[in-house]
C-alpha cells in the first residue's frame, strides 16, 4: 500500500482560521492587491481574461468584472488556456504543493501568458519567532512547531522555473507594521487568518507565561524608542511567463559580436 505524503499543513485548521477573518486586519490582503494593481498597469499588455486565486474573494472583488475569482484549493479550479494573467494571490505559502499549484496557473494560461504571485517571505515576523522560540526554550527547554517556515526569494524564484515559466523575476516588498505588545499582534495574524496551521503543531493550550515572557523578550530586542514592537512583514512577488516562441531567448555562450572591453571603449584587461 502507498502511503499519502506527509502534509506540512493542516487545511482544516487553516479553513477554520479564515473563516473567522477580520476585514480591518486584512492589510496586507489589500496592499497586496495594490502591488498586483500597480505591476499589472507597468506591462505594456491589456489582459482581458484574468483569474485571481486567493482565500479572501472580498478583497479582489473589485479588481475587474471580467476576474475569475478562484478558491485557494488544492485543486484549483482553473480551465486550461483560459486566461491570459493569473494572480496567485497571498496564499502559495499556506501550499503543500507549491510547485503543484504554479504548475496548475500554467496550465490556465494561455500561450505567453503572465503569472504573478504574491506571498509571505522568509523574514516574515521574525522578531515573534527569536522571541517566541527563546521562551519556549526557557520554559519547556526545547522548541515547538509554533510558526509555519517561510521560503527565501532565492529560492521561491526557483519554484517558477520547476513548474515551467519562462522568464522568472523574484523581489520583494518588505513592509513594516507596529504593535503594542505580542497579544496586540497575535489579535491581528488571527484576523487575517495567519495563525499556526501546521500539521504537527502542539494540540493543547500555550503553557502558562509563555506569551508574557515571548512579550518581555520581544520588548528587550526589538521595541522602538516609543515602547512599540516592530513586526516585519516581507511581501515576495513571483512573474514568470507561459511558454511562447515569439518570447525573448536568452543569446548562447560565445555568440556575441563584440567583446565587452569594445562596447565599453575601455582596454582590455590582461590578467
Amino acid at each position: 500500500m502507498t502511503q499519502a505524503p506527509l502534509q506540512l499543513f493542516d487545511r482544516r485548521a487553516l479553513e477554520a482560521h479564515r473563516s473567522r477573518r477580520q476585514q480591518e486586519a486584512l492589510f496586507l490582503h489589500y496592499m497586496a492587491r495594490v502591488e498586483a494593481e500597480d505591476r499589472l498597469s507597468l506591462v505594456n499588455r491589456s489582459f482581458t481574461a484574468p483569474a485571481v486565486v486567493c482565500p479572501f474573494p472580498e478583497v479582489w472583488e473589485r479588481f475587474g468584472p471580467e476576474a475569475k475569482i478562484v478558491a485557494d484549493e488544492e485543486v484549483l479550479d482553473l480551465e486550461d488556456g483560459a486566461h491570459d494573467v493569473v494572480i496567485h494571490a497571498m496564499c502559495l505559502h499556506w501550499a503543500n504543493d507549491p510547485v503543484g499549484q504554479l504548475i496548475q496557473c500554467r496550465r490556465a494560461l494561455k500561450e505567453d501568458g503572465l503569472l504573478l504571485v504574491m506571498l509571505l517571505g522568509g523574514r516574515t515576523l521574525h522578531e515573534l519567532r527569536s522571541a517566541m522560540a527563546e521562551a519556549e526554550t526557557i520554559l519547556l527547554g526545547g522548541l515547538s512547531p509554533r510558526i509555519a517556515p517561510m521560503g527565501e526569494i532565492r529560492d521561491l524564484g526557483g519554484l517558477l522555473q520547476r513548474a515551467g515559466f519562462a522568464l522568472p523575476v523574484a523581489d520583494l516588498v518588505p513592509l513594516k507594521a507596529e504593535y503594542r505588545d505580542v497579544p496586540h499582534l497575535i489579535h491581528d495574524l488571527r484576523g487575517m487568518g495567519e495563525t499556526n496551521a501546521l500539521a504537527q503543531r502542539l494540540k493543547r493550550p500555550a503553557p502558562r507565561g509563555l506569551f508574557q515572557l515571548a512579550d518581555h523578550i520581544y520588548r528587550k530586542h526589538f521595541a522602538n524608542a516609543e515602547g512599540r514592537l516592530p513586526a516585519t512583514f516581507e511581501l515576495v512577488c513571483l512573474t514568470g511567463w507561459s511558454p511562447s516562441d515569439n518570447q525573448q531567448k536568452p543569446l548562447r555562450p560565445g555568440s556575441a559580436q563584440m567583446r565587452l572591453a569594445d562596447a565599453l571603449k575601455v582596454p582590455e584587461s590582461k590578467l
